[in-house]
């Protein structure tokens, strides 16, 4: 049987590191807002007649293989660990060849591996016949992704890649949940660039600092969140109400709050990048992710789109030819 999956990476607006619990249940009205971006995650899954394990990841150019499963669950570090903790948990019955793609570039900071993760346990949820729910998927994953990386992790960046789209996160003592915003994709379309500084030099934003920070008390950190909350919250509401201006001061507002709470997420090439491009038409920008490098959005009036792109590729970063992703995952059984 082979079954293949694909899933759309994500670009985050507002509200990041406000997703990871418990931070989210000390803030009223915390949401984080994000959308799906065209850039996907590929996974496809071939079962064997051996017992054989085979891991392939053709964007890291990686490839590693185990005898069985009882191998590859007894050795002490893999190559690929996502796919690895991943097979894991599902514990196939037959041999497995899983083959992976990524067109994130590398530490794009548009969450190519929460994409990734996405893809898998949907294609291994179908080829297993198990009954999971895709918000139940989405807690497998997360649960994972922390047990690969030792700390604990966000949820924002799995909805993009579940259901593609414009979505604002709701966060409270009943859980998290997603809401689409029924923006015009060809209008926002019209209205960012995603731009492709290169892979961080540098770590940007330590969650877990921030996290044991804030649980231990530190009122500065606290204060930091509350603007973080404040700031998601009003960019949900200018999303809503397609006020593109205040979409645009949230996102500068953002943006000086991050730099100046962590002075390692920016670098010079996106300071120099966000001053060129001011006055051309660029309203406001922000760093995708944890920073230090990757990925940076643009909000620009739509007649200067060209004009800022041009901007930004002649100072050598890489404008993405990028779309909302409508849709997220989707599995089908190959032929």
């Amino acid at each position: 049987m082979k079954l293949s999956s694909k899933s759309p990476c994500r670009v985050d607006l507002a509200g990041g590191t406000l997703d990871i619990w418990p931070l989210y249940l000390y803030h009223p009205n915390a949401c984080t807002v994000n959308f799906a971006v065209d850039r996907y995650t590929h996974c496809t899954i071939e079962t064997r007649r051996d017992k054989q394990i085979v891991l392939r990841s053709r964007d890291l150019e990686l490839e590693e293989s185990f005898a069985s499963l009882q191998e590859m669950a007894e050795s002490k570090k893999q190559k690929l660990p996502l796919l690895a903790w991943q097979l894991r948990f599902w514990a196939p019955t037959l041999g497995i060849t899983v083959d992976t793609h990524s067109e994130a570039p590398a530490g794009a900071g548009i969450s190519g591996s929460s994409s990734l993760m996405i893809s898998i346990a949907h294609a291994f949820n179908r080829l297993t016949g198990s009954p999971h729910s895709t918000e139940k998927l989405r807690e497998i994953c997360q649960n994972i992704e922390s047990q690969v990386i030792r700390v604990p992790t966000g949820s924002q960046d799995y909805y993009p890649a579940m259901y593609g789209g414009v979505s604002v996160m709701e966060m409270s003592p009943a859980g998290i949940r997603r809401i689409e915003i029924p923006l015009d994709h060809d209008e926002f379309n019209s209205r960012f660039v995603l731009v492709y500084t290169g892979a961080p030099r540098n770590s940007g934003i330590n969650n877990w600092e921030v996290m044991k920070a804030h649980i231990n008390g530190d009122k500065q950190v606290h204060k930091n969140f509350e603007q973080i909350s404040a700031i998601a919250f009003g960019m949900r509401r200018a999303l809503e109400k397609q006020d593109w201006n205040e979409a645009a001061r949230l996102l500068r507002e953002e943006w000086s709050n991050r730099r100046k709470n962590c002075p390692t997420i920016t670098t010079p090439l996106i300071d120099r990048l966000i001053e060129v491009t001011r006055k051309a038409g660029a309203r406001g920008a922000k760093v995708c992710g944890a920073g230090g490098g990757g990925c940076v959005i643009f909000l620009v009036e739509p007649e200067a789109k060209q004009r800022v792109s041009e901007l930004i590729a002649a100072e050598g970063a890489e404008v993405l030819d990028v779309k909302v992703a409508p849709k997220g995952v989707r599995v089908k059984v190959a032929a």
